[in-house]
């Protein structure tokens, strides 16, 4: 038998906010995207919750905007976001329940969709330095190259994420247990041996409830 594992989503699940509609008004803000941009991303979030959008084919398509920009300077921008805007809506009850795991010398990691520019600060907030599994920017001489290393840490590319980092850490997936909000990760709610609801969407409240599985209120 493997470790035993405790796995976070990050959006609406450690924190009580999307961190990409967070990003997005943050970037607003200092005048690098407009009004009809900033518009867009909230009405694809919208969508997304909705399960309207084919995010394994969208995310790519956003993220190839960052092509050329320089991985310090967005490495440092995340690390001032995070400070400014991201902290205050981290969910206290999802810390607690990180710190319960890892009491019982379970190994932690975050499973999200969104970057590691985005992720990495959340997981060094919690103590747990480089253990997450995200959607990787790929670069190259210090620069973004605007591709993604596949697959996008979406849906069923989660698993996929989230196998590697089990066999990294010598993990059980199978012991292990999955915290998030959104039935878009069913995939790896239904490969871990515990998996919990977070405040779930609609879907994700149903079936949990029709399957027995616990559903927690973080924020």
């Amino acid at each position: 038998m493997g470790r035993v594992a405790a796995l976070f989503d990050l959006d609406k699940t450690l924190l009580d906010t999307s961190s990409g509609q967070l990003y997005a008004r943050y970037t607003y803000r200092l005048g690098q995207m407009s009004r009809a941009e900033l518009a867009r991303v909230m009405w694809w979030g919208i969508l997304s919750r909705l399960g309207m959008l084919n995010m394994e084919d969208l995310i790519p398509r956003l993220l190839a905007g960052a092509a050329g920009d320089d991985e310090q300077e967005m490495r440092d921008l995340c690390d001032r976001w995070f400070v400014e805007d991201v902290m205050p809506h981290v969910a206290e009850r999802g810390v607690e329940r990180v710190r319960e795991h890892q009491a019982q010398g379970h190994a932690i990691a975050i499973v999200s969709a969104s970057t590691q520019y985005v992720v990495r600060p959340m997981a060094a907030y919690l103590g747990i330095d480089g253990q997450y599994v995200c959607t990787h920017l790929e670069s190259k001489g210090g620069q973004l190259t605007g591709e993604v290393i596949p697959p996008v840490c979406y849906g069923q590319g989660k698993v996929v994420w989230a196998e590697r980092f089990a066999a990294e850490q010598e993990v059980d997936l199978s012991s292990s247990y999955f915290y998030t909000d959104s039935i878009s990760d069913l995939p790896l709610l239904e490969e871990v041996g515990h998996p919990v609801a977070v405040n779930p969407d609609p879907r994700l409240r149903r079936l949990a409830l029709s399957r027995g599985w616990p559903i927690e209120t973080f924020y």
